[in-house]
């Protein structure tokens, strides 16, 4: 197994591991707001690896046997003229996508990709790295956790019809 930088071979690999991906955020969704939409295996991956492109971002994949078995993505968001109004604005990088194929966890494979998105965040000057997190994935909340994140914010929501 190795990580490499994504290259466009492995397409169809990362629209796999993005279906798998949200298919198990549907399991776990507790509000029932999530879907899959029919366009989503071909228009998200697309989406995603252009916002990497556009936003001094990296997409690397885990590559065994030829086939990518886990992906992480990220991105280096600029500030905008407000966000310097009330906030520090140090650089940070934000992980936008991160999933290991189910046949592939408990590898270390998800610690090898984020070693690597830390690396190249590093290499780029930011001090912080952002990361959502959905509240009901309580793998990734102990996996984040294991790797020294921490929540600074909480998104609450209500349903009110």
């Amino acid at each position: 197994m190795q990580i490499i930088e994504y290259e466009d071979k492995y397409l169809e690999d990362v629209k796999d591991l993005l279906v798998e991906l949200e298919e198990y955020i549907l399991s776990i969704d507790e509000d029932d707001l999530d879907q899959l939409h029919p366009e989503y295996r071909d228009k998200m991956a697309v989406l995603d690896l252009e916002e990497v492109k556009n936003n001094n971002g990296k997409c690397y994949i885990a590559v065994e046997e030829g086939k990518a078995i886990g992906l992480i993505m990220g991105c280096i968001f600029p500030y905008d003229e407000y966000d310097y109004l009330d906030y520090k604005c140090p650089k940070r990088g934000e992980i936008t996508e991160l999933i290991v194929s189910k046949n592939a966890r408990s590898k270390g494979i998800g610690n090898m990709l984020m070693n690597k998105m830390e690396d190249y965040f590093k290499s780029e000057g930011c001090e912080y790295i952002l990361v959502d997190v959905f509240a009901y994935n309580d793998n990734a909340i102990k996996f984040y956790d294991k790797n020294g994140y921490h929540s600074r914010m909480y998104t609450n929501i209500k349903k009110i019809g």
